[in-house]
């Protein structure tokens, strides 16, 4: 096994591109999510009676094991990033639309009353008064799924969208714990930095009581 020192003088490069496409992959798959499942959950906390059908679809979607939901996007979309977004899409929406979903309806009734007698309409009561409020629920599912999108982009390796997964597969058939060691260990930090800042995100987003 080599040294960390001499892993990066042989790899450095390669490591700063699979991670960049790692972050790239996994950012890009999260963020479609959020604009997707947000306005999705805002919908159905409206119109009640779609919910449990939607989101029970979504969680039937995130049974699908990884790696048959990935093969599925290949005769879809072929190989390389395309499928891989679109199959870390579907991941990601569970845990952001139930969380926008439960947010929004568990807020206190006399709230949102209070925003209608002030003259608010809907789309205002929503921007101005709910989604803040439901604010650090929604990001509470935003991290979730951002932990199970950067994991299960190393499985995008396999349909050739590159990121850590290369590093990581390619030392488990050569029998390289190197290579395994140089791929698992970024994908963990880069979980961990991410939570830790989306985590920083969810406190300040929480409202405070004074006094």
């Amino acid at each position: 096994m080599i040294s960390i020192i001499e892993f990066l003088h042989s790899y450095g490069n390669q490591l700063l591109l699979k991670l960049w496409q790692h972050i790239y992959i996994s950012g890009f798959s999260l963020i479609l999510g959020i604009l997707f499942a947000v306005p999705l959950g805002i919908w159905l906390s409206k119109h009640r009676k779609f919910a449990n059908p939607l989101i029970s679809l979504a969680s039937v979607m995130q049974t699908i094991p990884a790696m048959a939901l990935l093969a599925m996007m290949v005769p879809l979309f072929g190989i390389g990033v395309k499928p891989a977004i679109i199959a870390l899409f579907i991941y990601s929406l569970l845990p952001i639309l139930r969380n926008t979903y439960l947010g929004i309806i568990n807020l206190d009734p006399n709230v949102v009353d209070a925003a209608k007698g002030m003259g608010m309409n809907a789309f205002e009561s929503i921007r101005l008064v709910e989604l803040p409020l439901a604010a650090p629920v929604i990001m509470s599912g935003i991290r979730l799924s951002a932990t199970y999108v950067i994991a299960w982009t190393t499985l995008a390796s396999y349909i050739g969208a590159g990121g850590l997964g290369d590093f990581i597969f390619n030392g488990l058939n050569m029998y390289r714990s190197d290579l395994i060691l140089g791929g698992s260990i970024p994908v963990i930090l880069l979980a961990l930095i991410v939570d830790f800042i989306l985590g920083k995100l969810e406190d300040k987003l929480t409202p405070r009581v004074e006094g």
